[in-house]
């Protein structure tokens, strides 16, 4: 679990470090371009090619398009039609899809695992809901969109790597980034705006920092981390990242949080994921339930 909490305040922080330094003023699909670009730099010299069957390669080729370029294709669009809380409020279902989802592939339900993600989602709401919009519908299955794409690449990923037990992740995650490299590369092609590329040095060095440390490192310690656990306790860690992204935001950059929601939200996120382990505490045992 421990790639798994690393991951989160990893994250944590670069929530507010987009959303400070560049949100609104650097094109997003060039955002999304280049942090993918440097997560592929940084594990090509890692890459494996020989011996490596070409059903796998297409797998994590599909994967990273799924889980990091279609799902940022949804979630950028979602704010056309959604405010900001109400994009946040709507991506705490992750966890949800990641128990039905792994359900589904298995052909049965496991309720324990639903009701430790059922709270953790019930927590992230807590500290998330804002109010709603009377419009909010199709923003609405648009970040569903964007929570299936990467709820399904966590559930795909702990899959494949359960039937290479003797590999390396590191020699072959480079495919996960090039699958998404190439929808960020299409859709900045298509979509980008030229216009909008960063202007500052700190803005590249943001930018620098985000493919290489959050994208790069994160995706790999978050997908090898979710191989590691059970569905149930991955469940839950997707929803851990709220409360850890909004203190960072209030300790660092002194913005405006309802300290008592955030508290009592994210006892709840921790409550599950204590539910979870008290029902199944040896999780690396039990990582493919």
């Amino acid at each position: 679990m421990i790639y798994l909490f690393a991951t989160t305040l990893l994250w944590a922080f670069s929530f507010s470090l987009i959303g400070v330094y560049l949100a609104g003023q650097v094109d997003a699909w060039f955002s999304v371009l280049m942090r993918v670009a440097l997560a592929v730099l940084i594990f090509l010299p890692f890459l494996k090619c020989r011996h490596i069957s070409k059903s796998l390669v297409i797998k994590l080729m599909g994967i990273g398009a799924i889980q990091l370029g279609v799902m940022y294709g949804f979630y950028y669009h979602s704010f056309l039609f959604l405010t900001v809380p109400e994009v946040l409020l709507f991506t705490v279902m992750t966890p949800l899809i990641v128990t039905l989802l792994n359900d589904a592939l298995d052909k049965r339900f496991n309720p324990l695992f639903f009701i430790a993600a059922t709270v953790a989602t019930l927590g992230a709401i807590t500290i998330r809901y804002d109010g709603l919009s009377g419009d909010f519908v199709i923003g609405f299955f648009i970040v569903q969109g964007a929570n299936l794409c990467f709820a399904s690449g966590q559930v795909f990923y702990k899959r494949i790597m359960a039937n290479e037990p003797n590999l390396s992740q590191h020699t072959v995650f480079g495919y996960f980034f090039i699958g998404a490299f190439l929808v960020a590369a299409v859709s900045f092609a298509l979509f980008g705006d030229v216009s909008k590329l960063p202007q500052t040095t700190l803005q590249w060095s943001i930018l620098t920092y985000l493919g290489i440390v959050a994208s790069g490192v994160g995706y790999f310690a978050w997908n090898k981390g979710a191989t590691q656990v059970n569905v149930g306790t991955l469940a839950v860690m997707n929803n851990l990242l709220i409360p850890a992204g909004i203190l960072v935001n209030v300790l660092i950059w002194n913005r405006d949080a309802d300290i008592v929601r955030l508290s009592i939200g994210s006892g709840i996120i921790l409550l599950a994921l204590l539910i979870n382990q008290k029902i199944f505490p040896n999780s690396r045992m039990k990582a493919l339930s």
